[in-house]
């Protein structure tokens, strides 16, 4: 439906089908940003991303009950249609793609996606089944919206990975793009699950940057240990008081393989962290390519 705003809502497959193969066939190349809703300034980047990359922004708003492995989180997640509407619309995108559950996952549904190794560890340890729940609602939506670009952030680092992964794995004529992480001014990385802290979480979920800092500062000067460059961020979050560590571990950026005793390269340091509120505990994640810096090369003595 045309909102009267130049935004449009579609809610059914069959009108989504029809508007990609219109915009395709007039030589317009159509931008998808996939989200769950809730959405905040990272997402209005994602949609600016979009735009600089095709002629048609369209957002996805889908929470997909695929990829929680506990009821009540997906009970909680904070839905807000009618403010995610407002938000797109300032955001200048063109279309809004919001079904419901039956529409993506007819009755009887029994098909899924599964992306192998990408998918171990990380998040993927500890949510079961969380990755094969992205994964097959994003080949969904690449399937139905037919973009020539999708964009997701690059705060869901491992999923990005996935993603990826899945479009070449599945020779899906779509290019995935990863946006930076955007961040509130004192550094805690925008999330949806952030309406979620109380005011004493939020302080603490802090942490998580200040982990991200302490081991970029120690590579910067030179230290190349990953024991002792692990050592240093999870102290950092263990001062987090009502904070339970799920993971921090620096991975390997292309494969997500465990990095090696020393950093030769570029790492990931991922990490998870749940922060007790009086509801329930809140998981957030985060993430920084720690890059060292390669010696110096010494010019070599000339001879007398």
């Amino acid at each position: 439906m045309d909102r009267g705003d130049g935004m449009r809502l579609v809610l059914h497959l069959r009108e989504l089908h029809a508007l990609a193969d219109a915009e395709r066939a007039a030589g317009r190349r159509i931008a998808l940003v996939p989200t769950m809703g809730a959405l905040h300034a990272g997402h209005a980047s994602l949609c600016e991303l979009a735009r600089r990359h095709a002629d048609r922004v369209w957002v996805s708003i889908f929470v997909n009950p695929a990829q929680f492995d506990d009821p009540g989180d997906l009970e909680r997640y904070p839905r807000d249609l009618a403010g995610d509407l407002e938000r797109c619309r300032r955001a200048g995108v063109d279309l809004v793609f919001a079904p419901d559950v039956a529409e993506l996952y007819p009755p009887g549904a029994q098909t899924w996606v599964e992306v192998g190794e990408l998918s171990r560890g990380l998040c993927g340890a500890s949510r079961p089944g969380h990755f094969r729940g992205v994964a097959t609602v994003v080949a969904k939506l690449l399937l139905a919206a037919k973009p020539h670009v999708a964009v997701f952030g690059a705060k869901d680092f491992q999923q990005l990975a996935v993603v990826r992964r899945l479009a070449r794995d599945l020779c899906l004529d779509v290019e995935i793009v990863g946006a930076p992480i955007v961040r509130e001014a004192d550094g805690l990385a925008l999330s949806s699950r952030n309406a979620r802290l109380d005011p004493r979480s939020r302080r603490e979920a802090l942490c998580l940057s200040r982990a991200l800092d302490a081991a970029e500062r120690a590579v910067a000067a030179g230290e190349r240990s990953t024991a002792r460059l692990l050592a240093l961020a999870r102290s950092e979050l263990a001062g987090a008081r009502g904070a339970e560590l799920d993971y921090a571990e620096l991975r390997d950026p292309e494969t997500l393989a465990p990095a090696g005793e020393a950093l030769v390269g570029p790492a990931l340091l991922a990490l998870a962290v749940r922060f007790r509120t009086p509801d329930a505990a809140v998981r957030l994640i985060d993430n920084r390519v720690l890059v060292p810096e390669a010696p110096e090369r010494v010019a070599p003595a000339r001879e007398a």
